[in-house]
């Protein structure tokens, strides 16, 4: 199989090149079965031995949908971003490989390895003496400038990652927060928490929603790690904030039919990993609702303008679009919404693409001028000039304070 099969030849050369410049190191493309598709089948690198530990490590790394370092042999460390379009892996980009510390017995240790899998002594000696040494601090540095530039210039949507990163950060909040709780008394079911999640709704804070959702599910698996029985506390939740959503706004009641869909997706989920990630999506897609009707907005036009907005903001929308939405003159659709929300349609629709920046920004590793394209931006400038009007942070600014706040 050639490279050609992995990325575009202009493409690969391209990051390669600018890989090469900046750490050194050459980045090679790897097949799903751990080949480097750019070296002889007879290489040092394409040991059988080799091309496993890389074929596991490129698993991984779409597992936590993140680039994934690994020991490739004893003393010898090497780092996979993994290529992913969609919902469908290409294969990855394998960073070269470093040793890891100038000893004397671990550079023995890689060689006999390496003979061990089947080369020979010259050219296992041949190998590790040509690797440089490296700090391991610095190895994450150049797995995200590699992750990032792969997915900037190939223009591809890591959906599956961004996914699977989401399930892991998920994941790991509760098993923190199941810790914790084993020394509480999981015997309460804490309604004051699901009180204070709708609370986190209505403000738009999807951060603070997140952990206190983690921390119910954690209550939940603490009291009981059955299935079914943490299915139905999910159930139980939604349906809880469904009816305060509705009883607050009545404009809302498109909600209950979505409720019926989110709970056949947490029903659907066959584990405790599958039911968190339906119940998270069920809650996004909830607070985009909540986010774009309010609350305590009861007219009909104006709800199936908003329903509208929801759907199309991130492209140009223009007025009469809006106003056959609702059945109504340009005029009066216009007045009616400023009336009824406080907001212009304009309002609306930079709220929504802000909305879903913070999102973005928050969860993935989407470059500035990519989200500024997908959500209809005219440039990055104009994005991150609109975002700082709606949050007073630049998207830099607000992806690392978002970053600190997960790691607390």
């Amino acid at each position: 199989m050639k490279h050609r099969s992995l990325l575009p030849p202009d493409t690969l050369r391209r990051i390669r090149g600018e890989y090469r410049r900046r750490y050194g190191l050459e980045a090679h493309p790897v097949s799903c079965d751990g080949s480097v598709l750019d070296a002889p089948s007879s290489a040092v690198r394409n040991l059988p031995l080799l091309k496993r530990a890389r074929a596991d490590a490129l698993q991984e790394s779409v597992r936590w949908g993140e680039p994934y370092s690994f020991f490739l042999t004893p003393g010898i460390v090497s780092w996979i971003v993994p290529g992913v379009d969609g919902e469908v892996v290409h294969g990855g980009l394998g960073g070269g490989e470093v040793r890891s510390h100038e000893d004397p017995q671990d550079r023995s240790e890689a060689v006999n390895y390496l003979v061990s899998a089947g080369t020979t002594r010259p050219a296992a000696e041949r190998y590790v003496s040509g690797l440089p040494i490296w700090p391991q601090s610095r190895t994450p540095e150049a797995e995200a400038w590699l992750f990032a530039r792969l997915y900037l210039l190939t223009g591809w949507k890591p959906t599956l990652l961004d996914r699977n990163r989401e399930n892991a950060q998920q994941q790991g909040q509760i098993a923190e927060e199941i810790h914790r709780r084993k020394t509480a008394d999981p015997s309460a079911y804490p309604l004051d928490q699901e009180r204070e999640l709708l609370a986190l709704i209505r403000v738009g804070d999807r951060v603070g929603v997140r952990r206190g959702l983690n921390r119910l599910i954690a209550h939940v698996f603490v009291h009981s790690t059955r299935i079914p029985l943490v299915q139905a506390r999910m159930i139980e939740l939604l349906g809880y904030l469904v009816r305060a959503a509705v009883e607050d706004n009545p404009a809302l009641d498109s909600l209950v039919e979505r409720h019926i869909q989110w709970i056949e997706r947490v029903i659907a989920a066959k584990d405790f990993e599958g039911s968190c990630a339906a119940l998270r999506e069920a809650l996004d897609e909830f607070i985009d609702q909540i986010g774009l009707q309010g609350f305590n907005r009861h007219n009909r036009h104006v709800s199936r303008v908003l329903e509208f907005l929801s759907q199309n903001y991130t492209r140009t929308i223009r007025l009469d679009e809006a106003a056959a939405q609702a059945g109504l003159s340009r005029f009066r659709v216009a007045h009616l919404v400023k009336e009824c929300t406080g907001k212009t349609i304009q309002q609306h629709i930079k709220r929504l693409r802000i909305q879903k920046a913070r999102t973005w920004l928050e969860e993935t590793d989407k470059d500035f001028a990519d989200i500024a394209h997908e959500l209809g931006f005219s440039d990055q400038s104009h994005f991150i000039r609109h975002f700082r009007d709606v949050t007073g942070l630049t998207p830099a600014r607000y992806r690392r304070s978002a970053a600190l706040g997960k790691a607390s």
